[in-house]
């Protein structure tokens, strides 16, 4: 039986949006609003939470699924060097977010940002599909480049390719991710099962920063109960191993997952007390990369290419 395919124009609470549908699974992004994924809808049930609503991605608040870049999570300091270039973040306009707990810059710059443009919107036999791009060159991050989205959503899974290509002569350092708001309304989050694949847990400081030490940690399928997290892993860098999925989950099996494809090597694991949602990030580098100096550089005439994917059962 052929299934429904459709990638179109249409509004989402008064803002010009772009869904990809096939058969059981619909996506929805803003391209005005950073090229925000604001609905994954699966059999009618949501799959992202929106939080308060479009303001908060316009405020450069993050919800939903956006684009974490040039660097996602958190910087140890207010200024770094890469590929030969020492940049300050501190007195630029528009100024750098903060985060709130720590008072370090996090999520980059592109957080609810206006500039991208829809390349191409249609389907190919059973899958939707969408490309956009945006270029980025800020004296917060002096490395231009343009940065290219992929989606295709087909077989109840959206796949989300990121590409970054140099458009100057410097080398472009990557240190990109996104933020999937994930949630299972249909349940307590207390119910959810964390399911995830053995991994190398990085610790953190109390900022949130990397410490250097790492612990193994072995498979884990279990309720989260009052459980919390705000923790950073790595997972490999396996293309297109489900293996290394990290999902949410219900007793029937109803659940979500996010499954880091080639180029995103670790994830972010954040479950906040007392709300009705949690995250499961996929990142091309860890946390504080561009100051470590342990992001990857792409050089002028390369191309770097991330690929992550939401599977919904």
């Amino acid at each position: 039986m052929t299934r429904h395919v459709r990638a179109e124009e249409v509004g989402f609470r008064g803002e010009p949006a772009v869904e990809l549908a096939s058969g059981d699974l619909t996506a929805t992004f803003l391209p005005g609003v950073g090229m925000t994924g604001v609905s994954l809808r699966h059999r009618g049930r949501e799959r992202l939470h929106l939080r308060e609503g479009v303001e908060v991605l316009r405020s450069g608040r993050t919800a939903a699924l956006p684009l974490l870049a040039p660097w996602a999570n958190r910087l140890s300091r207010w200024s770094y060097e890469a590929a030969g270039v020492a940049v300050d973040l501190t007195g630029q306009s528009p100024p750098v977010r903060t985060d709130k707990a720590t008072g370090l810059p996090i999520h980059g710059l592109l957080v609810g940002q206006p500039g991208w443009a829809v390349d191409r919107l249609g389907t190919d036999g059973d899958a939707a599909t969408l490309r956009a791009s945006r270029p980025v060159d800020d004296p917060a991050f002096p490395f231009p480049h343009t940065v290219t989205i992929d989606v295709r959503v087909a077989d109840d899974r959206m796949v989300v390719a990121t590409t970054v290509t140099p458009t100057g002569d410097r080398p472009v350092p990557v240190a990109f991710g996104w933020h999937p708001y994930l949630c299972l309304p249909e349940a307590d989050r207390s119910a959810w099962h964390l399911r995830a694949p053995a991994r190398d847990h990085l610790l953190l400081d109390a900022q949130g920063i990397p410490t250097g030490e790492r612990v193994a940690v072995p498979v884990e399928d279990a309720p989260l109960g009052n459980r919390t997290y705000d923790d950073l892993y790595e997972v490999g860098d396996a293309p297109g191993a489900d293996g290394r999925a990290l999902a949410f989950a219900l007793d029937d099996g109803t659940g979500i997952a996010m499954i880091p494809g080639e180029g995103f090597p670790y994830a972010q694991v954040w479950v906040p007390e007392g709300l009705p949602y949690a995250a499961l990030e996929p990142m091309a580098a860890p946390t504080d990369a561009l100051v470590t100096g342990k992001a990857p550089l792409v050089a002028p005439g390369d191309a770097f290419t991330a690929t992550f994917t939401l599977a919904a059962t």
